[in-house]
């Protein structure tokens, strides 16, 4: 190469940088209002707070987007629960049937799972409860504990209306559910009469929960220190602990424990207008084109559901400003649902300047020829957005520990999103310690099985401070 070329390819490759550091500040300016500053997310924290009093209070309740049910648990696991429990876990298309032998120091657990045919799913009620107590017996009779009555818990991860420890009624089925004779009803009734329909096992009910609250049991037995359970996987939802005194909706007895486990709803923070200052044209778009506008807007901002829509929408729009792929980016990149939440977490998996992750996505896509320069911007973007639903997500938490104002508290965390996205915990610890309040400590511990151990402690719990009569 001759003097003059080397000139020549020396200028071309600067004037390639300069074009390459005007679109990346061009990109950081585009995605600036998913960075959301300390000021920002301190009024989140106030926001919720106001929107958690609400809940709490009887007047407010019925308007208040973050409703605050008292779940009926009232004691947590204190480590003095043995015997043989039993768990049932129904939340989606598959559901466990768990036996979990508890003593001191001792945690043994045999677990199946099931498979909820499509039939069951969109046929009459009973049906579902029969093929249930079928599921049920047949794993009581392969582990030989068919003789004796069981207790056992039962996490039912649907929208309830809960009246007691054992009696929650169906508000609406979701996630593909249309059983009919179930809306409005008691779950645990009609477990209970599937059961008795067969005769040929023994079964007490001693709770009924949501996968929340079994992910703050499951932990709690391990770590007294635990009082929140938070689940940060397809949805988003939080409960904790609670002073009986700050629960207005109770309508038990006053008697010690002076405490309740709350269920917020937290999913739907958002959905009167209060969080309008923080959302942006992606999170509007997303809800116009969800199965449930104008509900669930805090959820939408975070979970594994909604996170890597939200990425793509950022990605489409700034390739259509040629800010991107030379303006040329895969076409699956502009069909909905195309770029899964768990791109968002390969692509961060790469090591800083390494894109080996990122480039499989994008080929996964129907694009091999991204320059570094394309996939250090794509996963800025997706940093961006994961960045943000972490911290929105620490300030929930900062919300209900600055309440609690207890000096230690440990935080049960269980869902997809938490657990395979490899920088969230990180992101969250730093956010919450930057938000609560001066003298406060926290821990975020992964729960193992919550939704399905912590039924059947919730249960174990009930059998160790007066059996039936804890109901």
């Amino acid at each position: 190469m001759t003097g003059k070329c080397r000139i020549w390819r020396s200028m071309f490759m600067r004037w390639l940088c300069r074009i390459g550091r005007a679109k990346q500040r061009l990109i950081e300016e585009r995605c600036a209002e998913l960075i959301l500053s300390d000021e920002q997310l301190r009024e989140v924290c106030q926001r919720l707070l106001v929107e958690i009093n609400r809940g709490l209070n009887k007047d407010t309740n019925k308007e208040a987007t973050v409703k605050c049910f008292p779940t009926y648990v009232r004691e947590l696991p204190n480590g003095e629960e043995c015997g043989k429990f039993l768990a049932l876990d129904l939340g989606g298309t598959n559901f466990r049937v768990l036996l979990i032998d508890l003593g001191p120091h001792v945690f043994h657990m045999e677990s199946k799972i099931f498979a909820v045919p499509q039939s069951v799913m969109l046929g009459p009620g009973t049906g579902l409860f029969d093929h249930i107590a079928e599921c049920l017996a047949t794993f009581m009779h392969e582990n030989q504990v068919d003789v004796s009555p069981l207790p056992l818990g039962f996490t039912f991860s649907f929208p309830c209306s809960q009246e007691g420890l054992t009696k929650a009624r169906l508000a609406t089925w979701t996630k593909g559910f249309k059983c009919s004779g179930v809306e409005g009803e008691d779950v645990v009734k009609l477990l209970q009469e599937a059961i008795a329909r067969r005769g040929d096992i023994k079964i007490d009910v001693m709770a009924v929960l949501n996968d929340t609250t079994g992910t703050l049991m499951a932990c709690a037995w391990k770590n007294p220190a635990c009082r929140i359970g938070l689940i940060l996987g397809t949805g988003i939802n939080a409960c904790y602990v609670e002073r009986l005194e700050n629960v207005q909706l109770w309508d038990g007895d006053h008697d010690d424990p002076k405490q309740v486990v709350i269920n917020t709803e937290l999913g739907a923070f958002g959905d009167n207008g209060t969080l309008e200052f923080i959302r942006t044209e992606y999170d509007r778009t997303i809800d116009q084109h969800s199965l449930n506008p104008g509900r669930q807007l805090f959820e939408k901002m975070i979970s594994g559901m909604y996170m890597g829509e939200v990425t793509r929408l950022v990605l489409a729009q700034l390739t259509r400003e040629g800010l991107l792929f030379d303006g040329m980016g895969p076409e699956t990149l502009f069909e909905p649902g195309q770029f899964f939440t768990k791109y968002v977490s390969e692509i961060e998996s790469d090591k800083k300047g390494e894109y080996t992750c990122c480039r499989q996505v994008l080929e996964e896509l129907g694009y091999d020829d991204a320059s570094d320069e394309d996939c250090a911007n794509v996963r800025f973007i997706c940093e961006a957005v994961s960045r943000r639903a972490a911290h929105i997500a620490a300030a929930a938490v900062a919300c209900l520990l600055n309440k609690m104002g207890q000096k230690h508290v440990t935080v049960a965390v269980d869902g997809s999103l938490y657990r395979f996205h490899p920088h969230f915990h990180d992101l969250m610890v730093e956010k919450i310690r930057q938000l609560i309040n001066p003298g406060l400590t926290f821990d975020l511990m992964l729960s193992e099985d919550g939704s399905g151990r912590g039924a059947a402690l919730v249960a174990a719990v009930a059998v160790r401070i007066g059996g039936l009569a804890a109901r």
